[in-house]
């Protein structure tokens, strides 16, 4: 569902056929069961003790595992050669337990890498950590915002060093896998939108088979692949690193690591940035968030549409949305009964097409590409939007990616096991939002015959010693709807909310608008952030 990479796979599993010791406890602060019932005298059901009991002991056991890291330290030393982080980025490791409530027992490595401070040893401030979103996208490329001299990050960068990391599973990290990757890549994979009983029931087995893949391939980290067990690690890499209190950039599902960071650690927040907003609700984590990002990406398509018909002299296109719809489903059925250039299939034209609606940068490019497509170069489309089966390491990187994806959403939250219901709600919302339903369906099934433990998701609130928070969210972003950005400015007391209006691109702190970038200037380099939310006009429209 959430990314903060190029692109998303959408209906993956087609291609399988388809986060002193009691010093630091004291400010791990453990989230109450609240959607259980109660009873008894104590007013509590043995599902809240057990559940308690639970959550005591992965906040011991994080307190011990964050004491023996700042002990530890980590050995910084030039990163592998191909990994593709340049000099003077660094690499290390930090040993975290797989299981908090045993950390003691068996042990997980996570790669992290930084990039020392720009300016003066009087002008550092510490750490600034970054997750880019996912939940499967990888860190480590965060310090190159040093190396390639971003010009939005030049102040910030004087003032701390950058760290990146691979949370648990993802990459470096202990990786995960559900699928033999040239296998996850293949293309042409079944058309997302199903014509028949018959076309689910293989999209079903697929489901199912991806499900056991991941539990056939990675079935011992399955249990512990979840959002609260990164916030874990996220503290432990803290204690690493030898900082008191955490600094932290999260982007898209970074901002749910975020929000459950700062509900388990609220005394160990030193400066929190969450851009583009996951609802933190229990009621919407993962199932329903989905559901909202359907309604979402159709509105996003929407404005893209309208953009390319008002830039019809450039691209051709259409003079209307009506236009470039009709011209995108002429697409889609040409590809359904021919796959373009033999590789080229709905669901490639899916994964290729939706980068518009996550990001405007894409805006241009992917016009480009239909464009030329519509002229008669068949060949651009093919080259942007097949896979390339050369690339093995490549392959390698996206299927984790995804594999993680799953592994952590269907780990964080029960999903409904009952087919009716996911055909019912999909049905229902494709009818008005068809360029993304069932895609985002088929890649989310897995979850509802998921072979390991589903959690019950942190209840994300205010607790004593969290610091101002800022928010940043754009008002039409797709991925992560502004209604999340809503919920957790509510539920995190005395964070600020900058809203960038009629605007939708996905991840805003990477844009340039100064209405935004000097608040985050100001936010991480003096704590100082306005007295009421701010709403800021939106960043320049992309330009043909």
């Amino acid at each position: 569902m959430l990314a903060s990479r190029p692109k998303r796979r959408t209906a993956v599993v087609s291609s399988a056929g388809a986060l002193a010791a009691a010093a630091l406890m004291a400010g791990a602060v453990v989230a109450p069961n609240a959607s259980a019932t109660t009873s008894g005298a104590g007013g509590r059901t043995a599902q809240d003790l057990q559940a308690r009991g639970t959550q005591d002991l992965q906040a011991r056991g994080t307190a011990i595992a964050a004491a023996r890291a700042a002990k530890t330290g980590i050995q910084w030393r030039d990163c592998p050669a191909d990994w593709g982080l340049e000099k003077p980025i660094r690499c290390g490791w930090v040993t975290v337990p797989l299981d908090y409530a045993k950390p003691y027992g068996k042990q997980i490595k996570l790669a992290v890498d930084r990039i020392g401070n720009t300016g003066t040893e009087a002008e550092r401030q510490g750490a600034l950590l970054y997750n880019p979103g996912g939940p499967g996208g990888s860190g480590l490329r965060f310090p190159r915002r040093v190396t390639t001299k971003s010009p939005l990050w030049a102040n910030v960068a004087k003032a701390y060093d950058f760290v990146g990391f691979d949370p648990r599973g993802v990459g470096h990290s202990t990786p995960i896998s559900c699928i033999d990757p040239q296998e996850f890549v293949k293309a042409p994979k079944a058309d997302p939108v199903p014509d028949s009983e018959a076309d689910k029931r293989a999209q079903r087995k697929l489901a199912r088979e991806y499900a056991d893949g991941c539990r056939e391939r990675s079935g011992w980290m399955l249990p512990h692949m979840t959002t609260a067990n990164t916030a874990r690690d996220l503290d432990v890499i803290r204690a690493a690193l030898g900082e008191k209190k955490l600094n932290f950039l999260g982007v898209s599902y970074g901002t749910y690591l975020g929000a459950v960071y700062g509900t388990l650690f609220p005394g160990h927040v030193r400066r929190m940035i969450v851009d583009s907003v996951v609802d933190p609700s229990r009621e919407n984590i993962w199932y329903q968030a989905n559901l909202n990002q359907d309604v979402a990406f159709e509105a996003r398509w929407k404005d893209w549409q309208d953009w390319v018909a008002r830039n019809d002299a450039t691209f051709h296109l259409g003079t209307t949305r009506a236009a470039v719809q009709a011209k995108w489903l002429q697409l889609r059925a040409t590809a359904k009964k021919n796959p373009i250039g033999g590789i080229i299939g709905p669901a490639e034209l899916i994964n290729f097409f939706q980068s518009a609606p996550y990001y405007d940068s894409a805006w241009v490019p992917v016009a480009t590409v239909f464009s030329k497509y519509v002229a008669g170069d068949t060949q651009a489309l093919v080259d942007a939007a097949a896979p390339d089966l050369t690339d093995t390491a490549g392959n390698i990187a996206s299927e984790n990616s995804n594999a993680v994806y799953t592994a952590v959403e269907c780990a964080d939250a029960k999903w409904p096991t009952s087919w009716k219901k996911w055909d019912r709600d999909t049905t229902r919302l494709h009818r008005d939002h068809p360029f993304m339903t069932w895609a985002n369906t088929w890649m989310n099934l897995p979850c509802a015959t998921w072979p390991a433990k589903q959690h019950t998701p942190v209840e994300v609130r205010t607790h004593k010693g969290l610091p101002p928070v800022l928010i940043v969210q754009s008002t039409r972003d797709a991925a992560t709807p502004y209604a999340g950005a809503v919920a957790l400015h509510k539920r995190f007391k005395g964070s600020r909310l900058i809203t960038e209006k009629n605007a939708g691109s996905h991840g805003v702190t990477g844009l340039t608008n100064p209405c935004i970038n000097t608040r985050v200037d100001a936010y991480l380099l003096t704590g100082k952030l306005d007295r009421a939310d701010v709403t800021c006009a939106p960043h320049a429209t992309p330009q043909p």
